[in-house]
């Protein structure tokens, strides 16, 4: 759902700024000119991380015929991509940590966007810890009141299940037809806006997220390539490897419900 951008460094900063809340504007005929003090942006930083995955292919299996694939280089090579973009999810939304700098025995790791949330609510108000319809309008008024527009409800797949039952919580109807029982909610609609519903089996599952993702970014400092690494037998080994991290550019735009079961 995100745009990529292109970062030159491995700790990078960006810019997070606001605009001052409305206030009564009235001046009289003739009235002299004064200033008003302009809020400073926000310095936030994130670091890259590397991620990357090697695979060998022996050499006679790349030279006989393998069944539905011309090359088992090319069909590795395709698996191990796929591979890595489940990784980058997870390290995006399907951890809670904050940055870590990298030293002689630690590998750099980005902060999730979880961590650059600031506008929450607790799910463990009510007894099973389970998201509720009022939770997610409770959120939705704040991510407004704070001059957010969300646009897309994140969840987990058995939150999904919990949405769909939205639908009869307080007397709604399902469609249905002859031969078709619907019961998926796939927009939600509340009064302060509309919110399209996006299952993440890679996301958190204590979190739902209620974002804008105009207000996020992939950041790529090396983009995922292949290399070929050294031959020391009768097979080829391959290393892919890029190195991202990801930007929130105003940590109170968009909200997440925590502490879900």
């Amino acid at each position: 759902m995100i745009k990529t951008e292109k970062v030159s460094a491995r700790n990078f900063d960006f810019l997070e700024d606001s605009i001052r809340a409305a206030g009564v504007n009235a001046l009289v005929e003739g009235a002299d000119a004064s200033t008003t003090a302009i809020g400073q942006p926000t310095v936030r930083s994130n670091v890259t991380q590397i991620i990357g995955e090697a695979f060998k292919v022996a050499a006679t299996v790349d030279a006989v015929k393998t069944h539905g694939r011309a090359k088992e280089t090319a069909y590795a090579l395709a698996k191990t991509l796929k591979a890595i973009k489940l990784d980058v999810e997870k390290a995006m939304v399907g951890v809670d940590q904050a940055a870590v700098n990298t030293n002689a025995s630690t590998a750099r790791k980005m902060a999730s966007v979880s961590q650059q949330i600031s506008t929450t609510v607790d799910a463990g108000s009510n007894s099973t810890d389970a998201l509720t319809e009022a939770k997610l309008i409770e959120l939705h008024q704040t991510c407004y009141t704070n001059g957010s527009e969300p646009t897309v409800l994140m969840i987990k797949p058995a939150d999904a299940t919990i949405v769909a039952g939205f639908a009869t919580a307080t007397g709604r109807n399902r469609e249905i037809d002859a031969k078709t029982l619907i019961n998926v909610i796939d927009v939600i609609l509340t009064p302060f806006g509309e919110l399209r519903t996006v299952i993440n089996r890679n996301q958190l599952s204590t979190h739902a997220f209620l974002v804008d993702p105009s207000m996020f970014k992939q950041c790529v400092l090396r983009p995922f390539t292949r290399t070929l690494l050294a031959k020391n037998g009768d097979a080829d080994t391959h290393f892919v490897v890029g190195e991202i991290s990801n930007k929130h550019v105003n940590y109170s735009d968009s909200g997440m419900i925590t502490g879900l079961s």
